[in-house]
Order: structure tokens, then C-alpha cells, then sequence
């Protein structure tokens, strides 16, 4: 082989190895970009969808946070149900307390069970955590007033006053968008012979609230560790009404409603209730 043709083979091998070069960068370049391309669009989309379910959040804390209900006396067991299903609200007055309301959300949670928990202002503003954790595990807070010392012997301006004192801190825990105006009256709005309630609901009326009493109950407001059987009495004795709204307490000296709480949701369960939450 000549000098030349040497050459022009070996420029043809260095022509070759070039091409494989340009062609394995160009792969390789392309395939990065196609890595940090699908990155960005994964990341994007994961962005993306964190709007979204935190957009889908805020939606649902809002619906919970607003009234369905008009101002005013609210008695769900007065409602006809179309599809005949038996339905049970328990209702949680008095707390939150560091002892009890813990106790009572894990056994909730356990059970997949939604409630409604009617909170003391003062209370709520000791263990402002525990509000929260009420809310972001799905249930209801409502009013139970700011101090709950009144007496309905006071001008129902006063009532009026400790209710919206008690509003402005759930508001100052879960956020102005919190506007749910759902309202329990301490020892309930019942108008008896001693007392007369009607100026009072007039009063909260036309600030907007609406309240709802109870049309069952274990009977936990009668004195302080009941025993559980008495507590199931009680339910038992008065769970007759195809809809029924639960009065129970976890106030700090109400242990045994806690330990009856099990009970008390394996009982309505076996009655064919489902649990809803008030609003």
C-alpha cells in the first residue's frame, strides 16, 4: 500500500470514528434531554396536583366552615328522610380537654366516625392544637359559648356577646373563613317553668346562629365517672327516633364517656344508624 492510498484509509477510519462520536453525543445529549424534560414535566405535574388536592382542601374546609342551615331552633330528628335511613349525630359538648378529647378522636378515627364537637371558648383557646386536629380529621366544632358561666338570668345582650366572644376565637384557630354559626346552648335552649329561653333565641337568632339541642343522650351531664352501664342505659332508653342527636361530653372529669364510647357506637351500628355530622 502506497503512501496515498494510507491516507485515504485512514481518513476514512477517522471519518467513521467521527460520525460514531457525533452520533453517541447527539444520543447521549438527546436522552438528557429527554431525562430533565420528563423531570420538569413530572415535577410540574406533581405541582400541579398539590394545587389542586390543596385547592380541593380549602373547598371542602370552606363548605364545612359555612352554614346550610337558616338562623334560627334546628332539629335534624324533625327532618323526613326520602331514603329511609336511620341516622345518629354524636355531639360533644364542654371540651376541648387535654385528657379526654384526644381519646375520644382516636376512637372516631377507628371507627371512621365523623362528630360534632361544641367547644367552650376558653377551652378551645388552652389547646388551640387540638381544635385543629378536630378539624383536619373531619368533624364539626361548634359554639358552646365563650365562658360558659351564664345563667339566662342576664340581659340575652350578654349571651349574645359571650357566643360571638367564643366565634372570634375559632375564627383566631381555624381562619376567617370559618363562618359555620352552629351554636349549643349551655344546658340546651329548652324553655321550662323556671326559666323562659325565647329572648334569649330571638337574641342568637337574629345574630345569625342557629342551635340544635338533643333528642338523646347518655346521660354523662348527670354527674361526673358514671359508671358505663348507666351511660348505656340511658342510650338505650332514649335511642327510639330514626334520626337522633347524641348529647355527650368531653369535658376533663367525663372519663367514662370515653370508655363507654365504643359501646355506644357499636350499639347504634347494630341498630342500623349511620353517622353524620351537623352543619
Amino acid at each position: 500500500m502506497n503512501k496515498y492510498e494510507y491516507r485515504i484509509k485512514k481518513n476514512k477510519i477517522i471519518r467513521r470514528r467521527n460520525k460514531i462520536l457525533t452520533a453517541a453525543f447527539t444520543l447521549m445529549v438527546f436522552s438528557w434531554g429527554f431525562y430533565i424534560g420528563n423531570k420538569l414535566a413530572s415535577q410540574k405535574n406533581t405541582e400541579q396536583n398539590a394545587v389542586v388536592a390543596q385547592t380541593k382542601e380549602q373547598d371542602a374546609l370552606k363548605k364545612r366552615f359555612t352554614t346550610s342551615q337558616p338562623p334560627g331552633e334546628y332539629k335534624p330528628w324533625e327532618f323526613k328522610r326520602e331514603d329511609g335511613k336511620k341516622v345518629a349525630y354524636l355531639t360533644f359538648d364542654d371540651g376541648p380537654s387535654i385528657n379526654n378529647t384526644p381519646e375520644v378522636l382516636r376512637i372516631l378515627k377507628e371507627n371512621d366516625i365523623k362528630a360534632t364537637f361544641f367547644l367552650i371558648g376558653q377551652n378551645a383557646e388552652k389547646y388551640r392544637e387540638l381544635v385543629k386536629q378536630e378539624v383536619k380529621e373531619g368533624h364539626v366544632v361548634g359554639n358552646h359559648t365563650y365562658s360558659h358561666r351564664l345563667r339566662y338570668r342576664e340581659d340575652p345582650s350578654v349571651f349574645v356577646g359571650d357566643v360571638n366572644k367564643c366565634d372570634l376565637v375559632l375564627k383566631s384557630i381555624l381562619g376567617q373563613d370559618y363562618n359555620l354559626k352552629l351554636l349549643r346552648f349551655p344546658g340546651g335552649s329548652f324553655t321550662t317553668a323556671h326559666l323562659n329561653m325565647q329572648p334569649f333565641k330571638d337574641a342568637i337568632t337574629k345574630e345569625g346562629y342557629h342551635f340544635v339541642n338533643w333528642n338523646d343522650m347518655t346521660g354523662d351531664a348527670n354527674g361526673n365517672n358514671l359508671p358505663v352501664d348507666i351511660l348505656m342505659n340511658n342510650l338505650k332508653k332514649y335511642t327510639t327516633d330514626n334520626t337522633v342527636v347524641i348529647l355527650m361530653h368531653d369535658a376533663p372529669a367525663k372519663t367514662t364517656t370515653v370508655e363507654a364510647l365504643p359501646e355506644v357506637i357499636q350499639y347504634l351500628k347494630s341498630n342500623g344508624y349511620i353517622f353524620e355530622t351537623l352543619n
